[in-house]
């Protein structure tokens, strides 16, 4: 994959670059700039030498059409304050507002498109139409640069159909998410421990199926445990369970000890009688019981102080560790324990500690953790899940092609 400096000298050239500045916001204002933050070093680098830089990004899932809910005005502001620089907002994607904004530009300069999910043909299903708005993105630059690795998976104009135009290059974070999760998968150094977490078991069966072969040990914690649980016979209550996966997660356990390979599962949950996640409440009592003795009427909503020890020992042992899910409901403070207990063990790894990006980066900062204290913290989720589960993912591919 090509560098930023590979595609030689930019002063006073037009580079159009896709970033990933899907933030979350409480109304106007973000309340997690990260996935900004991480866009900062190709950035200044464009400005640096001199380029005329034409930002394509997107934020939440609009529907193919402008809705000033999903502006990325607040965006822009922040990115400026972060540059400590002017960044003009286009009112549009490829219409007017965006040809006079780019016209604009001078060198060093730096400007934002709105949301490209305004845009029918960003995320269409048909081909035709990605290219069609791709060539339309292409006539705003010289070069093009990827480096929104949250979008990577996706085959969609800003990511797939522009990089076909243009000279292209992988910005820093791209290259550097891209060689992260190479590595892990590929050479990683051991024990290899890779912790797995969040709601659903579906979401993480092809990760689990492709990890058996690479990992040392497989932690899984969240609301997928409870299916793993039911697995080896035990009475989950009113936790989260995919009925329908029982029987894999069996298989996963049958092929781990086949394998010599571990699976660790909690061995203490917090339950109560449910939660309300919007009023960030949880309904009775949260007690502590066995994992192979959660009561019939009670939910699983946390691991266990005996699980965070398990858990955190088995972390603290490795030499490369990827996290990928909460252990709990950590937006609630009673069920954070969990979580809390693996991020601190991740930044206590003698090697490589990976987030993966998604509930799991923000519950780092949630919790009060700096991202100088991991290795890597990921600004994809699903990409870094596609990454895991061994796809090809059509927006490295194309950078690798080129």
């Amino acid at each position: 994959m090509k560098s930023v400096k590979d595609l030689g000298d930019l002063q006073g050239k037009r580079v159009v670059i896709r970033c990933d500045f899907n933030v979350p916001l409480d109304g106007d204002t973000i309340t997690d700039d990260g996935r900004i933050k991480a866009a900062l070093p190709t950035l200044t680098e464009l400005r640096d030498a001199g380029a005329r830089t034409v930002v394509l990004a997107h934020l939440g899932r609009p529907k193919g059409a402008p809705d000033p809910k999903y502006s990325l005005a607040p965006v822009a502001k922040r990115l400026g304050e972060l540059l400590g620089t002017q960044v003009a907002l286009a009112s549009d994607v490829v219409g007017d507002s965006a040809k006079q904004t780019v016209a604009a530009l001078g060198d060093g300069d730096i400007c934002l498109l709105e949301n490209v999910r305004f845009e029918p043909g960003e995320a269409s299903k048909v081909d035709s139409e990605r290219e069609e708005l791709a060539a339309k993105y292409a006539e705003f630059g010289d070069v093009y640069v990827s480096d929104g690795f949250g979008v990577v998976h996706r085959k969609q104009a800003s990511v797939y159909e522009i990089a076909k135009l243009l000279p292209s290059a992988g910005g820093t974070l791209v290259k550097k998410e891209a060689e992260i999760f190479t590595k892990v998968l590929e050479n990683p150094e051991r024990p290899f421990v890779v912790v797995l977490g969040g709601a659903k078991v579906a979401d993480k069966l092809a990760v689990i199926e492709n990890l058996l072969k690479t990992a040392d040990t497989l932690v899984i914690g969240g609301g997928m445990a409870y299916t793993f649980l039911k697995a080896q016979g035990h009475e989950v209550g009113e936790s989260l369970l995919d009925q329908d996966n029982v029987e894999t997660c069996k298989g996963y356990l049958e092929e781990a000890k086949a394998s010599g390979k571990k699976i660790v599962l909690p061995v203490d949950v917090r339950v109560a009688d449910g939660m309300d996640f919007g009023a960030r409440t949880v309904n009775g009592d949260v007690e502590v019981v066995a994992a192979d003795a959660i009561p019939a009427d009670k939910m699983g909503l946390d691991i266990g102080p005996e699980s965070e020890k398990l858990f955190a020992d088995t972390i603290r042992q490795a030499k490369t560790v990827v996290w990928n899910g909460p252990m709990g409901v950590f937006e609630i403070e009673a069920l954070a324990g969990g979580t809390a207990a693996v991020a601190t063990a991740l930044t206590e790894v003698d090697g490589l500690s990976v987030v993966g990006g998604g509930d799991s980066a923000a519950a780092v900062r949630t919790l009060g953790h700096d991202d100088s204290e991991f290795g890597h913290i990921s600004t994809g989720g699903g990409a870094s899940l596609e990454f895991l589960e061994g796809k090809v993912l059509p927006g490295i591919d194309i950078l690798e092609g080129n």
